[in-house]
């Protein structure tokens, strides 16, 4: 009885530690790029934990470099890119980085990576704290799975 109940401790101090209340994420999925040469894009979608984050990098091995970017439409109609150097994540909310938005510019996709592949995405955030998604990864054009 005292093993279960033990057990039953450990469950539930687990189920309340910060790692179990920080940022998620999910949804994660890699564009590859039309043209070779060409970058590719990643998107996910981020969920607040318990703490306030800012994300200030994501990297892959899909990659050599990648960097965040958003797609905004000015009065005019016309599409712009924009680096982010960084973004806030206040508590418990969400953010979506997706095609026409929020997104992650891979530069230098590497050729040793296809189609129907899961690779992993790091997201790291200024307090030092750093998130591992895994990415389906989909053909030129394509939409996630």
């Amino acid at each position: 009885m005292r093993t279960l109940a033990g057990l039953l401790t450990v469950l539930v101090l687990g189920a309340c530690s910060p790692q179990a209340d920080g940022v998620k994420v999910d949804g994660a999925w890699i564009r590859l790029p039309a043209v070779a040469g060409q970058p590719g894009a990643a998107y996910f979608t981020l969920h607040g934990g318990r703490e306030a984050e800012t994300l200030v990098s994501v990297s892959t091995r899909a990659a050599d470099r990648a960097e965040m970017h958003d797609s905004t439409k000015d009065v005019g109609g016309i599409v712009k890119m924009t680096q982010i150097a960084s973004l806030d994540l206040p508590v418990g909310t969400q953010v979506k980085f997706a095609p026409g938005g929020k997104h992650v510019m891979l530069f230098g996709v590497v050729s040793n990576v296809h189609a129907g592949e899961k690779v992993p995405l790091t997201l790291r955030f200024a307090s030092g704290h750093q998130v591992t998604a895994v990415a389906d990864v989909a053909v030129p054009g394509g939409e996630a799975r």
